[in-house]
């Protein structure tokens, strides 16, 4: 069968949806609400499992190492793809050797929140208390080698500032680590940490983006907080869809719309917005472009940091 044909009558069994985070994370919110919308597009089931191990390289490097014939999907984000190589010594795939980005599914800030009984109320403040008492303040994060572990890294690296990074598996024992005070300070994006502010728990700092987060209107860039050191700050939390590296491309092709149209669709558009993710879609190429120049920006970020894990 030609691959014209291959793609016609793709797919002709279920799919498999890795999403290398854990139930109730951002990634995992963004796959259900897909879901059944990708099945009506593809006329298949598409099975959502979750892999968060090790930063969400476990189940990116399965992927990687899986047939490339589009039956096995995985959800990563910028940890797995743009962060991992600079960060593990071993890491056992190569992104854009061993992968195919099929599409970008939503890109956002991070926020930068703190419990609220800490005593500051901006950047400014915080980075003052850490370098008041170095060593005394956690920070959590969601997993070794995330955004939300790097964006405090390098918000640390440009202020000589410190604070003691703890790691946890996805997004809800990291606040809930912040919450009961074994940690002060969490970067993440907004969705799992807004329900925390509004019950008076946590309170934002900052934003993360260039601009001020249509979202979050109310809260400050980093890059506003009158710290010299951070005026071109700029970190996004970014996911995205991909497979196996020699997955047909009429195959990718079939994928990148269904998953396009699933994207489109107002009730998936609406439960992505609820949940403070902005949908995004794209083409394979825009999806292979982010991954380089992101890896290109945070490779000296992550040296300069020093963070390594073997």
């Amino acid at each position: 069968m030609g691959l014209g044909a291959q793609a016609q009558t793709f797919p002709t069994k279920p799919i498999r949806w890795v999403v290398v985070a854990p139930a109730g994370s951002s990634l995992d919110v963004i796959a259900r609400a897909m879901q059944d919308k990708l099945k009506d597009q593809l006329g298949q089931p598409v099975v959502v499992e979750n892999k968060p191990q090790a930063g969400g390289t476990v189940g990116t490097n399965e992927v990687a190492k899986s047939a490339p014939d589009g039956y096995t999907w995985v959800m990563s984000f910028n940890g797995p793809l743009a962060f991992g190589p600079h960060l593990y010594p071993k890491l056992p795939y190569q992104p854009l050797r061993d992968l195919q980005p099929v599409m970008i599914t939503t890109s956002q800030p991070n926020v930068i929140a703190v419990t609220s009984s800490l005593p500051v109320n901006n950047m400014k403040e915080l980075v003052a208390l850490l370098k008041s008492e170095p060593g005394r303040y956690n920070y959590a994060s969601v997993g070794n080698g995330s955004s939300s572990h790097l964006t405090v890294e390098y918000i640390k690296a440009m202020t000589e500032s410190f604070a003691v990074h703890i790691p946890f598996n996805g997004s809800p024992p990291a606040v809930m680590s912040v919450i009961g005070g074994q940690t002060q300070i969490m970067a993440s994006v907004p969705t799992v940490l807004a329900p925390q502010v509004q019950q008076g728990r946590l309170k934002f700092i900052a934003v993360t983006s260039k601009q001020r987060y249509a979202l979050l209107p109310d809260v400050p860039t980093v890059a506003v907080s009158g710290l010299p050191a951070l005026r071109q700050f700029e970190a996004l939390a970014w996911n995205g869809v991909l497979v196996a590296a020699g997955t047909p491309r009429p195959i990718v092709d079939r994928i990148n719309q269904a998953l396009n149209q699933a994207l489109q669709d107002p009730a998936v558009r609406e439960r992505l917005k609820a949940a403070g993710l902005e949908a995004i879609g794209g083409t394979p190429e825009q999806f292979t472009q982010l991954i380089r120049d992101e890896s290109t920006k945070w490779a000296p970020i992550i040296q300069r940091s020093g963070a390594r894990i073997d």
